[in-house]
């Protein structure tokens, strides 16, 4: 489990010039700075709205179309920052760079579609290319695919399950986009609260006849969970278990199932009344 990190006085990155002096001061040899998540905190605070009290949320893509501008001039920022400097950074704050870059490309492919899109599985690199393997995202020195965000700088860095309720695929299957950006004083806080929002979620997880009902999220990234009872006996309460129940989930003697995943955009014009 991560613990919180102070933030570090740094550069204010903008995109554009503000990313040119934030490389010559890192190339200067000056300390390493906090990057600056601000552009992207005021987007998704401003497009992404709590729904099924607070239990997911839904994107208004309409409004991120609007303001493309200033995401691309946020991801332009992200692209800047080199990988030499990047590995300086205290754990905290390379695993808060790396989810909110995840989510903020992944908003920007999206847009590449919009609003002629009714999922992110839509876009495809080719006929057999899954969209998650298409390089289109600079980032720390190379093009890479939304897969290897996740799988090779994240997963096979960081021993940390929780990023899978932080990372957003833009689909209602997933777990809320959060409507702030994570930040290393207070990533191990916005995780947990993610976890605890997702397992609260009766779509999606929940005890039905006798076993535990879950999003196959568990069952895709068991290997990170494991083992995976222990994981939700540390939940129970947001999983509705009681105290027996728990126990016996614990003990691995309370049978866990699987749902379906809905792969649906998690568009906010499909949430609106």
């Amino acid at each position: 489990m991560l613990t919180s990190i102070r933030g570090v006085p740094g550069i204010r990155v903008r995109g554009g010039l503000g990313a040119l002096l934030y490389c010559a001061a890192l190339l200067g040899g000056g300390p390493a700075a906090a990057f600056d998540h601000g552009a992207w905190d005021a987007l998704v605070r401003a497009h992404v709205h709590w729904i099924r009290d607070g239990r997911a949320s839904a994107v208004d893509y309409a409004g991120f179309g609007r303001e493309r501008a200033r995401l691309e001039a946020y991801l332009a920022a992200l692209a800047a920052v080199p990988a030499a400097s990047f590995d300086t950074w205290p754990e905290a704050e390379r695993l808060a760079f790396l989810i909110n870059a995840y989510n903020a490309y992944t908003v920007q492919r999206v847009l590449e579609r919009y609003p002629d899109l009714e999922s992110f599985r839509e876009l495809r690199g080719g006929w057999l290319t899954s969209p998650w393997r298409v390089r289109f995202a600079p980032l720390l020195g190379a093009v890479r695919s939304l897969d290897e965000i996740e799988h090779e700088l994240i997963r096979g860095r960081f021993h940390e399950p929780r990023i899978h309720f932080a990372l957003n695929c833009a689909s209602v299957g997933c777990p809320a986009l959060r409507p702030e950006a994570y930040s290393a004083a207070r990533l191990d806080a916005q995780l947990e609260d993610q976890v605890r929002r997702f397992l609260r979620d009766r779509e999606r997880n929940r005890v039905e006849n006798g076993r535990v009902l879950l999003s196959p999220i568990f069952k895709w990234y068991a290997e990170d969970f494991a083992p995976l009872e222990r994981f939700l006996a540390a939940h129970a309460t947001d999983l509705g278990l009681d105290a027996e129940q728990a126990a016996v989930l614990a003990a691995g003697r309370l049978f866990i199932d699987y749902g379906d995943y809905d792969w649906r955009l998690n568009d906010l014009r499909h949430s609106l009344p």
